[in-house]
């Protein structure tokens, strides 16, 4: 993980579930790549495959060699996550794999990988319901698509339906537990700020002094 922002951003996590909060988003980090680095649907396709199937073996107490299922295994696993839950999140990837541009359904589909990331967090870090994790959880997928897709239609689209969850997820105050989460949620709907194509001023000092607000007042 690169990103200073989600670094700065997942540093509100506290201390005893770090770990588990990295390991999460390691995975889903691990799962864009599959999608990035293939060009062929079918291989892509098995890749994605055999993480569904080793996500699954980790609740029967079988790691692979490999250092994010090692991690998720020691630190995620064992406080409650299952491995199948996450193996919801190959589900969500793989509708990407179509040749064809994804619809507005599509992108619906595929806004449950964060809503399974996010979901998966707030376990660990033990969120209560007053927290919006799930609206963070899809408008923060939607939001990352769209500043990494190149179809600039299908950009807008994702935009477009974030626009709701994230407006949702930033007008509720976060438990002290929650935000993490909810500083993700703050810098997703900055970027829709952006113009579509544009890069992102990340880490520019107001979008730094938002996210250190949040993390004092929960807003």
């Amino acid at each position: 993980m690169t990103d200073p922002e989600r670094i700065l951003a997942l540093s509100y996590v506290p201390a005893p579930h770090r770990a588990g909060v990295a390991a999460l988003f390691a995975l889903d980090d691990t799962l864009a790549a599959i999608l990035r680095t293939t060009s062929e649907p079918m291989i892509g396709q098995m890749r994605l495959t055999w993480w569904h199937e080793a996500l699954n073996r980790l609740d029967g107490g079988i790691a692979p060699a490999q250092p994010v299922l090692a991690a998720l295994a020691t630190d995620v696993i064992p406080h409650g996550v299952s491995g199948a839950r996450l193996a919801d999140m190959i589900d969500a990837w793989e509708v990407l794999l179509d040749p064809d541009l994804p619809d507005d359904a599509t992108l619906e589909h595929y806004a449950a990988r964060g809503v399974i990331l996010f979901g998966a967090a707030g376990s660990l870090l033990g969120t209560p319901p007053s927290d919006p994790v799930a609206p963070a959880g899809r408008g923060w997928a939607l939001a990352d698509l769209a500043r990494h897709i190149q179809d600039r239609d299908v950009a807008r689209r994702a935009l477009d339906l974030a626009q709701g969850p994230l407006a949702a997820a930033t007008a509720a105050r976060w438990s002290r537990a929650g935000r993490a989460l909810g500083a993700l949620a703050h810098l997703a709907r900055l970027d829709l700020a952006a113009p579509l194509g544009e890069s992102i001023a990340r880490g520019s000092p107001r979008r730094v002094w938002r996210i250190l607000i949040h993390r004092i007042w929960g807003r």
